[in-house]
């Protein structure tokens, strides 16, 4: 099977990206070097491609009530302009997929529209599951842009990048929300019936947008991008960081096998609403009960580190299996997380991980392991 490539796979090339399949693309996983554009992102700006990623666009009559029905989080609490991150369900309260929804109000036909960013690797799927469980003569699913790119900058200076090169105010926007530029506004970089869509979220654990454009405007504001001094960062770099910040990465920490309960994604489970939701009977009935398992964050004690895979050990018997591993840029020492049976799930829990046959120590620690204070 060929694999695709996104409206920036020229402009990485040329920036010297070392290309790599993933998720039926060809992504770069690096330019200059993992550490320094992990670092670049923590201390500065950098910005990834993620054109990868599924951008769908939803609109219908009664869309909001209709789509509450396949999430566990209460998405009355958002408004226009406002988004919010949750996960899809299955009956078992399995993850289908994590997403954001972005909430784009209502037309004067009453016409609701919403826009949601979902994985690359599950795409096809998301797609047969909402089209099975949310589509019907009042609602239409489509791709938003399918040919459009998709562009991440991240870090402490990204407001001051994006402002420069946009030309557009970007402070007042908070956090999870997001707008429209029109063209009237950006005449340099945008043609007479274009449009962006701008938001404040991202996947690193910083401050940081996502804008959604024609392939044109973003390689014109990518190359800006990278005159202005903004590091152009790969999906290493993209890992550690969302390691670092605990983010889930599906098919690793997340899957059809796990709950938002047991992966610590309980904050997105409001039992409260009235409303009901697939998969609600078995998340009730794990807050009950309780999980047999959670995710859990560990430190190697030593410069060991651990892989997806990986067993985890406790009183010298297999209890778990890591799920995400790396060495962290930030923290100069090795992280991962991985599931464990509920009872050892405590803080300064003293496990061990097996890594090439070798049984190396290792801790419990609170999660995430960086946070920055915005």
């Amino acid at each position: 099977m060929k694999l695709l490539q996104t409206p920036l796979y020229k402009e990485c090339q040329q920036l010297g990206g070392k290309m790599v399949p993933f998720a039926n693309w060809e992504m770069p996983v690096s330019f200059s070097g993992l550490i320094e554009e992990h670092n670049a992102v923590r201390q500065k700006v950098g910005m990834f491609d993620i054109s990868h990623m599924g951008v769908l666009q939803l609109k219908g009559n009664n869309l909001k009530r209709a789509l509450q029905n396949l999430v566990p989080s209460d998405l009355f609490r958002i408004g226009t302009g406002e988004a919010c991150y949750t996960v899809l369900l299955k009956e078992n309260g399995g993850i289908q997929d994590d997403l954001i929804i972005y909430d784009q109000g209502t037309s004067e036909s009453q016409e609701e529209s919403i826009i949601v960013v979902i994985n690359a690797a599950r795409k096809e799927s998301d797609i047969q599951w909402l089209n099975l469980n949310l589509a019907n003569d009042e609602i239409k699913i489509s791709e938003l842009m399918p040919e459009g790119a998709l562009i991440a900058i991240q870090g402490p200076q990204s407001i001051e990048a994006l402002e420069h090169i946009l030309k557009e105010p970007l402070s007042n926007l908070p956090r999870f929300g997001h707008r429209t530029i029109s063209s009237k506004s950006n005449p340099n970089l945008i043609n007479a019936k274009e449009s962006i869509f701008i938001a404040r979220t991202g996947y690193t654990g910083e401050e940081g947008f996502e804008f959604l454009s024609s392939p044109e405007t973003a390689r014109s504001i990518w190359k800006n991008l990278i005159n202005y001094g903004v590091t152009p960062c790969g999906l290493g770099a993209r890992d550690t960081l969302r390691l670092e910040a605990c983010m889930h990465l599906y098919g690793n920490d997340i899957d059809l096998d796990t709950s938002p309960l047991e992966a610590g994604l309980g904050w997105l489970v409001h039992l409260e609403m009235p409303h009901d939701f697939i998969g609600r009977k078995a998340l009730e009935k794990q807050v009950e009960e309780g999980t047999s398992k959670k995710l859990v964050g560990i430190k190697i004690q030593n410069r060991g580190i651990a892989r997806k895979g990986y067993p985890v050990l406790h009183n010298k018997e297999n209890v778990g299996i890591v799920t995400s591993g790396t060495w962290s840029p930030t923290l100069k020492e090795p992280i991962a997380l991985a599931y464990v049976p509920s009872e050892i799930a405590k803080i300064n829990t003293q496990i061990e991980i097996k890594i090439r046959g070798k049984i190396h120590p290792a801790i419990i620690v609170k999660r995430p392991f960086y946070k920055r204070s915005f």
